[in-house]
């Protein structure tokens, strides 16, 4: 849990994030959260009444304090994407929680912010078609389940196929990559993916998952993508985005590391891969 203040100070002391570029989300509301997650699951989330093997199956323990930062962090993703429609690129220093289904956490998921922020920008009418590009070393299977009759919104996961969760959900677009893939395949994949999808769906956004678990030493990623492989295909994500006037919202998805100062720089390279293509596109 600490990478997500370091992080934060690791943006602020480089310089990428000040005074007036830093906003700060409001808690959502149980009703909010409704829109993606089953009333009863979110209940029992709060008044920490959730069945206990249920809750092992999140992965960390109960504090209110978890559950605070819980209510939080969607609207987190919900904001930076309404930025991202006003500015053209947002990024959020926290979300992509994919694991979350409708009913019940996972892999250290609870709610899922990137289901959240398109059914709600969906309903409310900002956008009409939402694309979701999942590039987490994990299957965003909570995002495929929930989003799985909502045909204006297209999910499209590129994971490591022999991973976490090993009952995977359908997206719309799967691609299953082999263990211990490098870097020119991998970003060959992702590129001609990306390009397909943006020809193809014409989104009004893009959700960005630029999990930082594909590095080649995370200790739960298997791919073996070095960190300039991860920039590289930061970089060339955003670049198509912009280049084509898609706006785009980049959230940090998952990343393990026992050195968390480590992990944090590693999960600002999207953020500073985003701080520099700005001004060059917007």
């Amino acid at each position: 849990m600490s990478k997500f203040v370091r992080l934060h100070d690791y943006c602020q002391q480089q310089g990428l994030i000040g005074r007036h570029n830093l906003f700060t989300p409001a808690m959502a509301t149980t009703t909010d959260l409704t829109i993606a997650h089953s009333p009863q699951y979110l209940d029992e989330l709060c008044g920490q009444s959730m069945d206990t093997k249920a809750w092992r199956r999140v992965g960390v323990p109960w504090s209110q304090g978890l559950v605070d930062r819980t209510l939080t962090a969607p609207n987190g993703t919900l904001l930076s994407a309404r930025l991202a429609l006003e500015y053209g690129m947002a990024s959020h220093l926290a979300g992509g929680t994919h694991h979350a289904h409708y009913d019940f956490g996972s892999g250290f998921c609870i709610i899922n912010d990137l289901a959240y922020t398109a059914l709600t920008l969906l309903s409310t009418g900002e956008v009409n078609k939402v694309l979701i590009f999942d590039l987490d070393v994990h299957q965003g299977d909570g995002s495929a389940a929930i989003l799985a009759n909502e045909p204006r919104a297209f999910t499209c996961s590129i994971h490591c196929e022999k991973n976490f969760p090993f009952r995977k959900s359908a997206s719309d677009l799967d691609v299953g990559l082999d263990t211990g893939l490098a870097d020119d395949a991998y970003l060959s994949v992702v590129e001609a993916t990306l390009l397909q999808l943006l020809d193809e769906q014409q989104p009004d956004l893009v959700l960005f998952d630029a999990g930082a678990d594909v590095w080649e030493h995370d200790v739960l990623g298997h791919l073996n993508i070095t960190l300039n492989g991860v920039r590289e295909r930061d970089e060339l994500v955003l670049r198509h985005c912009l280049s084509r006037h898609i706006p785009v919202l980049t959230v940090i998805g998952g990343g393990y590391d026992q050195d968390h100062a480590r992990l944090a720089r590693r999960h600002a390279i999207v953020i500073e891969t985003a701080a520099h293509l700005f001004p060059l596109y917007l």
